[in-house]
């Protein structure tokens, strides 16, 4: 679970680096001030959650994975809906997406998750007793 939690956390980190760079380069004169801050919106939560899976990872050296496991997931989920769903609907103009009544709800599943995940992991190590 450690690996899967370091692993994830440094992929999702360099991914928002790379999408973070490609919003302030590439799409910086081609979006809506709105739907770029939107972009930056989902930059930064990803960001977030890369470094909650590497705290997660970290803290399996001290837990039990099992503690961890459910919400590592939910945060790799979590981040791929919310995240995601913010990157297509901001990006939407120069995509071409038109169907975005599905993803609309996407964004708020996501973050309901990721707000999951932090209520479940505070629950656990509370539980834990260390």
């Amino acid at each position: 679970m450690s690996k899967f939690c370091l692993i994830s956390g440094c992929l999702l980190a360099a991914l928002g680096v790379i999408f973070g760079a490609f919003g302030a380069h590439a799409l910086a004169e081609r979006l809506t001030p709105d739907s770029l801050e939107s972009y930056e919106t989902a930059v930064r939560y990803q960001f977030y959650h890369a470094f909650a899976l590497l705290i997660c990872g970290l803290l399996t050296l001290k837990l039990d994975f099992n503690i961890i496991k459910i919400p590592a997931y939910l945060f790799v989920v979590g981040t791929i809906l919310f995240s995601g769903s913010i990157y297509l609907l901001s990006t939407r103009s120069l995509t071409g997406i038109t169907q975005t009544k599905i993803l609309g709800p996407i964004t708020p599943i996501g973050g309901t998750l990721l707000i999951i995940a932090w209520f479940l992991l505070a629950w656990q190590i509370f539980k834990s007793g260390n």
